[in-house]
């Protein structure tokens, strides 16, 4: 040493480890690790200082000497290697973030390695979720140099223990933040981590980022996908301690550790089998706010297009990788409605809707199994082959989020279907199923499967008779070839060997039934070693452990005991003939009975019955003076032995008794948890009864409201169409009042001796038909007279309608043109039938002009009246002809000859 040193290694490493000489540290560090090397174990006090402070770490691997902070991280490596998962609880928070700032970007790559080492052994030890924690807010830090080295950190843990172990949720989070981060090595290190992370997650990666990145950088991600595609599945390189635990533990254990060991290595392949996909990653989102609100109507539309795209929008809302539970019965039954649509675009976006959903409900779309399915396989039927793809993908989405169990049943039904194309395609369906199942079937499930499968093995079509000996073949590989002999029997060789071609090519997920089957003939000798006890009297059973007792006690006296055993030294033993049975086998001389009897019970030693140790522990010390004593005071006699002996074979016989009482107890109480546990299974399957029952219910009644409701707006409908058609009939009925009215008004106010054909005449025409007496024919003012007379009669008698009043009235265009208005306007005076010219006035004598009535034809029309009424009938008849005529020859109505 040289002489200006000064000498650190008197102080304590706590006080070295804060010293400020970095010398002292590096000094402490060095030799804390050295010390933690040599530690016997976790409990050593050499680590008590730093666990009970684990601050002391904080400086120790984020020295500011780069010669000291390598030596620390070592240290600190040390600590958590031979510390255990203690070391690592208490310290990982105090150090993972300096790790990262200050140990992974270090230039020194003894250094950089150490951090990483360290890091990994966080992970290792106990759970990686507090450590990525720990590591997060480092990706924040405004030096992109420890960004950089971050990530790169990342990297390397995940690419150790995979993405089971270590969760890449938080990470995927942040990456598009990195990958837009201004320095180049950062996203290059981003690009490292995210290809690494491709490695184990492969295309589940994407929905969760990718929209967040630029077409370069989507580009050259997917080039270096590429090649890591073509690399295979990833493998767990390190395990955590849990793991390297069970792995030990199957490994030491006796009996079956091949199996256990298998199953313990096997963390990887389990990892290629369940795969990581975007539903696990994703968080679920809440997409029933966006479902169309006019969804019902739309899809009830009877335009295929408009349902088609009612459906295609609900489609776009599903398009997520994680949907969050809500109400989704009335999607998912207008779902199986549009199963039975007639147009085939309308069911394959339904299908497709159906696939979404499943997908992204998982487990939550177990109660919606019963609506859909059936309806799916119905439609099956559909021979188009797209249709039948989107079916089967749907089908295949609504299994993996159910299970074998809850489907078989539906599945064996549509099997037996009439239609051969659905029988095809549920075949199919049966057999993706059996393949991609991760639980065995139960035995009653496995029957019905084979037996439906052999029948199709008779099938007249070839696809149904290959598709059959698949599914036997597949059920094969899942259950073994001895548990499907039975199934077999009886066919013949040529579907044997077919079958047994699909069982040597058939990949399944489901592998692990052989194992149960192994172990139950296990703890059977340990069963039969502890009933060996309860039939003592049995010689057959006690026959065995004779033969084993030479090795135990080897002595003279195996012979001497033989022989009185069988000669009835059992007498000897004073008054012990009740259980004696078992006392005479057991109670031979020499205390050799006892050791005999201690190697019928090594099943204690396996831990079957912990409450019986207690009462071994009472019998191991008397148990243990005959098997020491046998030897000594053999040799002198075996007259001492005797007291002895009777006294042990009555602590055994007590010992026996209290452990078939026992046992008898733990059978009852076996009896007594299978009886409850049967109770429960029934009410559980009672309740599940139930449920669907009230779920049935709940669906015929919402159906029967909407049925109801869809009655009423009906009735509605019609009820206030039938009342405007009431109200409108009343309407006519008014006015048909008013015009019989009018009517018989104008009929009561006409006198018998007058015309009142006559009424709104000119007075030049009416006088011209009184005074024609037929001695030639009549004048175009007759003619136009009769048409007036026609034309003002009242409506009701006159014409059927205005209209063909209006063409009556057409025939005299002068005759219009000259009058003012009908019979409506003009004013009958009371007195109207006292004389004609009542009706004139000084404004309708000057409209008709030269035609009005002079003075000098009332005296005439007064003194011959009966002969006027007369003449004025003849007229109106030939009136009437003519009329008559005039319209045959416009062709408004058929001449009377055709009539």
């Amino acid at each position: 040493m040289a002489e200006g040193e000064e000498d650190f290694s008197s102080l304590p490493l706590p006080d070295r480890f804060v010293h400020k000489n970095w010398k002292a540290r590096k000094g402490g560090y060095e030799e804390a690790k050295a010390l933690f090397e040599k530690s016997p174990d976790e409990s050593d006090p050499v680590f008590t200082p730093f666990i009970q402070d684990p601050g002391l770490w904080k400086g120790a691997v984020a020295d500011s000497n780069v010669a000291a902070q390598q030596e620390g991280l070592g240290a600190y490596c040390a600590f958590l290697k031979f510390g255990g998962v203690q070391a690592c609880t208490r310290s990982r928070a105090t150090t993972v973030f300096p790790i990262c700032e200050k140990g992974l970007p270090s230039t020194r790559p003894a250094a950089k390695t150490n951090a990483i080492e360290a890091l990994l052994l966080c992970v290792e030890l106990d759970k990686a979720d507090p450590v990525i924690e720990e590591i997060i807010p480092a990706l924040s830090h405004k030096v992109p140099k420890v960004i950089a080295a971050t990530l790169a950190g990342l990297k390397a843990i995940y690419h150790n223990f995979g993405c089971k172990i270590v969760d890449p949720k938080p990470v995927l989070k942040v990456l598009p933040k990195a990958f837009g981060h201004a320095d180049k090595n950062v996203r290059a290190e981003a690009q490292n981590l995210t290809v690494e992370l491709y490695r184990w997650l492969k295309e589940a990666i994407k929905p969760l980022f990718w929209g967040d990145l630029k077409p370069v950088q989507q580009q050259d991600l997917e080039k270096l996908f590429e090649s890591v595609s073509q690399e295979g599945a990833p493998k767990q390189e390190r395990f955590t301690r849990a793991q390297q635990d069970a792995m030990a533990a199957a490994s030491a254990a006796p009996e079956g550790g091949d199996d256990e060991f298998e199953g313990g290595e096997e963390y990887a392949e389990e990892e290629d089998d369940g795969g990581i996909d975007a539903f696990d990653l994703a968080e679920p989102v809440d997409v029933m706010a966006k479902v169309p609100k006019d969804f019902n109507e739309q899809l009830s539309s009877s335009k295929w297009k408009e349902r088609k795209e009612a459906l295609d929008a609900l489609h776009g809302v599903l398009n997520v990788p994680r949907i969050k539970d809500g109400p989704w019965d009335d999607v998912v039954r207008l779902l199986a409605k549009s199963m039975k649509d007639a147009n085939i675009a309308v069911v394959t976006v339904a299908a497709n809707c159906v696939d979404l959903l499943a997908k992204g409900l998982r487990n939550a779309f177990l109660k919606y199994r019963s609506t859909i399915m059936s309806p799916m396989l119905e439609r099956l039927k559909e021979k188009k082959q797209s249709v039948a793809d989107a079916l089967g993908q749907a089908l295949d989405a609504v299994f993996i989020a159910t299970n074998l169990s809850e489907c078989l049943e539906e599945i064996l039904e549509f099997l037996k279907h009439k239609n051969p194309q659905v029988k095809q395609e549920t075949l199919k369906f049966l057999i993706r199923c059996l393949r991609t199942t991760r639980e065995v079937p139960a035995k009653p499930e496995v029957k019905s499967i084979a037996e439906a499968a052999t029948k199709l093995l008779t099938e007249s079509s070839e696809t149904n008779r290959a598709g059959g000996a698949e599914v036997l073949g597949t059920l094969m590989k899942i259950m073994g070839e001895r548990a499907m002999n039975p199934f077999l029997e009886g066919l013949d060789d040529i579907r044997k060997t077919k079958i047994k071609e699909y069982f040597d090519t058939a990949e399944v997920k489901a592998k692990d039934r052989p194992k149960p089957i192994v172990a139950p003939p296990k703890p059977a000798p340990g069963k039969k070693v502890l009933g060996a006890k309860k039939p003592a009297l049995g010689a057959k059973k006690l026959a065995p452990p004779p033969a084993e007792e030479p090795v135990a006690a080897p002595s003279p006296k195996p012979a001497t005991r033989s022989i009185p055993s069988k000669l009835g030294g059992a007498p000897k033993p004073t008054g012990l003939s009740g259980p004696g049975g078992l006392k005479k086998k057991l109670g031979g001389p020499g205390g050799l009975a006892s050791p005999q009897r201690r190697v019928i019970s090594p099943p204690s030693e396996d831990q079957p019955p912990p409450p019986a140790a207690p009462k071994f522990g009472l019998a191991r010390g008397l148990a243990g003076r005959p098997i020491a004593k046998p030897s000594a005071p053999s040799e002198p006699a075996p007259a001492p032995a005797a007291p002895q002996l009777s006294g042990i074979s009555a602590i055994e016989r007590a010992e026996l008794d209290e452990l078939r009482a026992e046992k008898e107890r733990f059978m009852r109480m076996i009896e007594d948890l299978r009886s409850e546990r049967t109770k429960l299974n029934s009410q559980v399957m009672e309740l599940q009864d139930q449920n669907a029952q009230l779920i049935e219910d709940h669906t015929r009644d919402v159906l029967s409201i909407k049925a109801k409701e869809t009655q009423l707006v009906r009735a509605r409908s019609d009820a206030e169409a039938a009342e405007q058609s009431v109200q409108k009939q009343q309407r006519e009925i008014e006015r048909l009042k008013r015009e019989l009215a009018r009517a018989l008004r104008a009929s009561a106010m006409s006198p018998p001796n007058t015309l009142p054909e006559n009424i709104g005449l000119p007075m030049s025409e009416t006088s011209s038909v009184y005074q024609d007496d037929g001695r030639g024919p009549m004048s175009r003012s007759s003619l136009l007279a009769g048409s007036r007379f026609e034309s003002s009669r009242p409506r009701s008698y006159a014409s059927a309608s205005p209209s063909e009043e209006k063409e009556n009235n057409g025939l005299d265009s002068s005759g219009l043109s000259s009058r003012e208005g009908g019979l409506g306007r003009r004013k009958l005076s009371p007195t109207f039938g006292t004389g004609y010219s009542g009706l004139g006035s000084p404004t309708r004598s000057s409209v008709l002009g030269s035609g009005s009535a002079s003075g000098e034809d009332q005296p005439t029309r007064s003194a011959e009246p009966a002969e006027s009424w007369k003449r004025a009938a003849e007229v109106t008849s030939q009136l009437k002809a003519r009329i008559e005529q005039m319209k045959a020859r416009q062709g408004l109505i058929r001449p009377p000859s055709q009539r």
